[in-house]
């Protein structure tokens, strides 16, 4: 049986550089997201199951999960690449709701996503979980406090995670994405090639378990700050 992946917060960019990478090495690939209908050309790109989940409410994590033990079982990789990023205000001025939410999508869902991963790998007794952080996840930024705590939570979620499943046969990967992601510069700002990124999933993906990694910082040779 060929090996699956399941992409939580899909859309187009990364979770796309990494779902046709996945189908050409032989994945069969699921996505999830809140809104569907935005995957439909990349679903039938790389021939693709579509799932709705809010990542950041209980149920419907749990019910994702238990859609794709109908579809496929467990997963070998499940990837959270969901987040949610309010205006880059001062804190004076960031509404509260947004900032919840966007903690809710960026953090609490991976929580959620990695629990339910988790519980049925271990069954397996093997997988891989995968978080895509960023630069916020390690060092703040002025006007970038929602942002910097969801991504702070994430970085330490997968740390976590990686010192107690990686003795069982769990993979934690934590992805600081140090830039833009694109495929073309804007101005004089150098992007990160989200097929570039793609690829060092998979080499993550592909690491022996005697040197396994659960974490890779990512950016430009030309980035300045």
């Amino acid at each position: 049986m060929s090996e699956s992946v399941l992409i939580v917060g899909a859309g187009e960019g990364l979770s796309a550089s990494l779902a046709r990478l996945c189908k050409l090495k032989g994945m069969k690939v699921f996505l999830s997201a809140r809104n569907i209908e935005k995957l439909s050309d990349l679903k039938n790109e790389v021939n693709a199951e579509i799932f709705k989940c809010d990542s950041s409410d209980i149920e419907s994590v749990k019910n994702l999960f238990k859609e794709t033990d109908k579809k496929i079982g467990t997963p070998n990789l499940v990837i959270y690449n969901a987040s949610s990023r309010p205006s880059r205000n001062g804190i004076e001025e960031l509404d509260p709701a947004q900032v919840h939410k966007a903690i809710n999508v960026t953090c609490f869902g991976a929580f959620l996503v990695a629990q339910e991963a988790t519980k049925r790998m271990l069954e397996r007794k093997s997988g891989s979980i995968f978080f895509t952080g960023a630069t916020a996840g390690v060092k703040g930024f002025a006007n970038s406090s929602a942002f910097a705590m969801g991504k702070f939570g994430l970085r330490g979620l997968a740390q976590s995670l990686a010192r107690e499943l990686h003795p069982k046969n769990i993979h934690i990967g934590h992805f600081v994405i140090d830039g833009g992601i694109g495929k073309k510069p804007m101005g004089d700002y150098q992007m990160i090639n989200p097929d570039e990124i793609a690829k060092t999933y998979l080499d993550f993906y592909n690491q022996d378990k005697s040197a396994w990694s659960w974490e890779i910082e990512l950016r430009t040779s030309v980035e300045k700050f």
